[in-house]
């Protein structure tokens, strides 16, 4: 059986990432090598065409100048009209290249040669003779190629020269030898070679640079998944540039910032769920251990309260559920929304709750982009909060209006209110107010409401009326449509809070109020 190799660990990563450069690193040199070598190759047949050429272009010239000269001597009066006459002037008057030898034959005999500097000694090659004189007098002008003993592969091209009425056959030859443009070859090939070299050692090194720097972003990948365990997801990758990279540095962040939030989503559920839940099973335990099954009574008594207490269970975790979800991307769905038609909906199921004075402050005729289930549900879970804190001769006040801060939806109540040193400790989970006519709940209704208004990309805020106290939900939601808002503020007024609406009897209302009684 295969081990498993163990993840993560500095070795590993490091291994993984150097491999990852080196094979990036080698891949480059590879094509650029390739490259390279497929130019170099290329340039050098070119080069060697381009000098063979050269070379042909000389001898045909060489050939040329002799023809001419052999026309102008042939035309002058008196002038030597045998072959070796003839051979002896030519020679005597073309001058050869440094890579060139002029030799004349006669009779398939060597007879005339150029002195001076040659670049092989053409006489002294039996083989290119013996090929040479056997060569038949009507051959035409041509160039040829051969390999000597002295320099190996040469170029040469032959003139056959015979005088009418004569027996001697003559013939002009002209070689020019490889060896020095083979020479020049190869050292122009060396120093491309050297050149390609350097070139390469450069993009070798810039190459292992450049690598380093576009996977730095995997190394710190690598290290801070090393360090992110379950009590620590905080580690971040920084993000530097703008590349695919970069965007996979980007989208791994999102994936941590997902992951953090789910961890903590879920961590804080358990730890939720395992303090409140604690209580009600204990409560339960304890009454079905004492029961006594023999006495009806006390069997109904223990039922009663067993399930009771099974009924909070299960609103704490539909609680728990809720706000587990608040922030998930599906939490809300956005579709038209008419908020007029919200909160007077809104207000007519409040009324279920309890006898009180329910107050419809002012509607707001606005089609906006929202949640109408999830903003009806604050509003109802703010009604519910304002039951537990008044009496049957209170007011609760449901009412909308559009300010500069946003779309304002609200319910208030002519309460006890809160304390200000509860102010910011209600919408924490399981935090009540000390006002509270009773202890129902479980505390995390303000809680649902702040994540509520968050989904939608607003806030929750508590201002202190006198008496009671002032619910806002603040919201930043896209106005699709406007109504008649002749009773209502414009956009530009700024918000005044409390003090601006009634706090008690609707004669006190502001413009647009309607009363509407508990039916």
């Amino acid at each position: 059986m295969r081990a498993a190799r163990r993840p993560g660990g500095n070795g590993t990563g490091r291994h993984f990432t150097i491999g990852v450069r080196a094979r990036i690193l080698a891949t480059v040199l590879v094509l650029a090598g390739l490259g390279m070598l497929v130019a170099g190759t290329a340039s050098t047949i070119v080069a060697r065409r381009q000098l063979t050429t050269a070379i042909d272009a000389s001898l045909k010239t060489e050939a040329n100048e002799f023809h001419a000269h052999i026309a102008l001597a042939s035309a002058k009066p008196g002038a030597a009209t045998d072959v070796r006459s003839l051979l002896r002037t030519a020679l005597q008057e073309q001058v050869p290249t440094d890579d060139q030898v002029l030799m004349g034959m006669i009779d398939g005999i060597p007879t005339f040669i150029t002195l001076g500097h040659r670049p092989f000694p053409i006489e002294k090659e039996a083989a290119l003779i013996a090929q040479i004189a056997a060569l038949p007098a009507d051959d035409p002008t041509r160039i040829r190629q051969a390999t000597t003993v002295a320099v190996g592969p040469i170029r040469y091209v032959t003139v056959q020269l015979q005088v009418v009425g004569k027996s001697q056959r003559g013939v002009f030859v002209v070689a020019t030898s490889l060896e020095p443009a083979r020479r020049k070859l190869v050292r122009s090939a060396q120093q491309y070679a050297a050149l390609s070299a350097a070139a390469l050692a450069l993009i070798g090194v810039g190459g292992w640079l450049v690598a380093g720097r576009l996977l730095r972003p995997l190394r710190l990948l690598r290290r801070a998944a090393e360090r992110i365990s379950h009590t620590d997801l905080t580690s971040r990758i920084p993000v530097t540039g703008r590349d695919d990279v970069t965007e996979l540095t980007t989208t791994v962040n999102d994936m941590l910032d997902r992951l953090q939030w789910a961890f903590g989503t879920q961590q804080q559920f358990l730890d939720d769920a395992g303090h409140e839940l604690r209580t009600p099973l204990t409560i339960v335990r304890g009454h079905l251990e004492v029961l006594d099954v023999g006495d009806p009574l006390e069997v109904t008594a223990t039922r009663d309260i067993v399930l009771d207490e099974l009924d909070r269970m299960a609103r704490l975790v539909n609680d728990l559920v809720l706000l587990a979800q608040a922030k998930r991307p599906d939490f809300v769905r956005f579709e038209p929304v008419d908020l007029d038609r919200l909160i007077r909906e809104a207000l007519d199921k409040a009324q279920a709750l309890a006898d009180r004075r329910w107050i419809l402050d002012s509607g707001l005729p606005l089609v906006v982009a929202a949640d109408a289930q999830r903003l009806t549900q604050a509003m109802l879970q703010l009604a519910d909060n304002a039951v537990k804190h008044t009496g049957p001769q209170d007011v609760i006040a449901f009412g909308g209006a559009q300010r500069a801060a946003g779309i304002l939806l609200w319910v208030r109540d002519t309460g006890l209110g809160v304390a200000e040193a509860d102010a910011e400790r209600i919408f924490e989970r399981f935090k009540r107010s000390g006002a509270s006519r009773g202890d129902e709940g479980s505390g995390l209704g303000l809680s649902i409401v702040a994540g509520i208004a968050a989904a939608h990309g607003g806030q929750v805020r508590l201002d202190h009326a006198r008496p009671g106290a002032w619910f806002t939900m603040v919201l930043p939601l896209t106005v699709l449509s406007r109504g008649a808002l002749d009773a209502q503020p414009t956009a530009d007024e700024p918000w005044d809070g409390p003090a601006g609406l009634a706090t008690g009897a609707a004669t006190a209302a502001p413009r647009g109020v309607v009363v509407r009684p508990r039916r």
